[in-house]
């Protein structure tokens, strides 16, 4: 009885083992000021002749890592979107909805959300994210599209 016990411990401490994965920061600050930090993307927007895309999501969500993760892994859509955007992370969670802020903004049917700003930081697109997806990720024709719509400089 003790060896199918500790067997089944054993098991179970592996298997949790397995689903722990250390999550990586991926930039949704609860401590900063998206007011701030849109200025200071204004500037930046202005300078380098980009317009200003603010990503609203949180460490917690996990369609927000994917979106990252995938713009990490494809070169394309991460050298278009740096080489046309400024972009500010606005955090929304439970400790922090920046409600202040986002109160200017259309309503954010779900999370990562995505809001397209000219370099003054005038409002041209409000994307949900969500059709953008494909199966457990996101469609690299559909962000490659969004991408260039809106990277018109305006």
């Amino acid at each position: 009885m003790k060896s199918v016990i500790a067997f089944i411990f054993i098991l179970f401490v592996s298997l949790s083992a397995q689903d722990v994965k250390e999550t990586k920061k991926i930039g949704f600050d609860t401590t900063a000021n998206p007011a701030m930090d849109l200025k200071t993307a204004i500037v930046q927007a202005k300078k380098e002749k980009k317009n200003i895309i603010l990503d609203v999501g949180g460490e917690w969500c996990i369609w927000c890592h994917r979106l990252h993760e995938f713009i990490e892994a494809n070169v394309g859509i991460k050298t278009l979107l740096e080489k046309n955007y400024v972009v500010v992370k606005v955090n929304f969670s439970k400790g922090n909805k920046n409600e202040e802020f986002l109160k200017d903004y259309p309503k954010i049917p779900g999370y990562p959300h995505l809001f397209v700003l000219n370099r003054s930081g005038k409002l041209l697109h409000s994307q949900d994210t969500g059709l953008l997806e494909k199966e457990k990720s996101y469609d690299e024709k559909k962000l490659m599209s969004f991408l260039k719509k809106w990277a018109k400089k305006k």
